[in-house]
Order: C-alpha cells, then sequence, then structure tokens
C-alpha cells in the first residue's frame, strides 16, 4: 500500500509540475503561434507575388514567340547576334553550360 502512495505522489508531483511548466511557458506559445501566423501571412504574399511575376514573364515570353521574327530579316540577325555574343563572352564553364542547355 505504502508503495502505492509513493507512485501516486510522484505523479502528482509530475503532474503539478507539468501544469505549472504550462503556465510559465503559455506567453511564449502565444508569441510563437503569432510569429508562425505572420510568417504564414508573408510567405503567402510572397508566393503571389511571384505567381504575378511569373504570369507577367510568360506574357512577354509569349508575346516574343509571336513575333515571327524570319531568317534574315533585322530582328532576326539581332537576335541571333546577341545570344552568340552573349555565351562567348561568359568566362566561367557553368555559365558556357547554361548557355548551350538554353540555347540548345
Amino acid at each position: 500500500m505504502e508503495a502505492v502512495e509513493k507512485e501516486c505522489g510522484a505523479l502528482g508531483g509530475l503532474f503539478q509540475a507539468i501544469v505549472n511548466d504550462m503556465k510559465c511557458s503559455y506567453p511564449v506559445w502565444e508569441d510563437f503561434s503569432a510569429k508562425a501566423t505572420k510568417l504564414h501571412s508573408q510567405l503567402r504574399t510572397t508566393v503571389l507575388a511571384a505567381v504575378a511575376f511569373l504570369d507577367a514573364f510568360q506574357k512577354v515570353a509569349d508575346m516574343a514567340t509571336n513575333t515571327r521574327a524570319v531568317p534574315g530579316d533585322r530582328a532576326w540577325r539581332r537576335m541571333e547576334r546577341h545570344s552568340t555574343g552573349a555565351c562567348e563572352n561568359k568566362g566561367s564553364v557553368y555559365r558556357r553550360r547554361s548557355c548551350r542547355q538554353v540555347g540548345g
């Protein structure tokens, strides 16, 4: 019987310690929750801004695709000169690989 009383006493003490810790840590959890909510809001705003940017960029790409530059005309030569010159002027291997991947 005495062992049961000791266990109950230890369990009661543990429960009391947990309750006291929770009382003391409540402001910390409230602060954490508020900061998490703010982070969520900021991330959501960032994602919406990125989506809007990519949408605008897609429109520019679609417009450029629909210009129908013909090989030999001035726009085609300017585009060709720009793309080959840009790759030749890059010094690093990484940039040359990027240009080859983008340029085909």
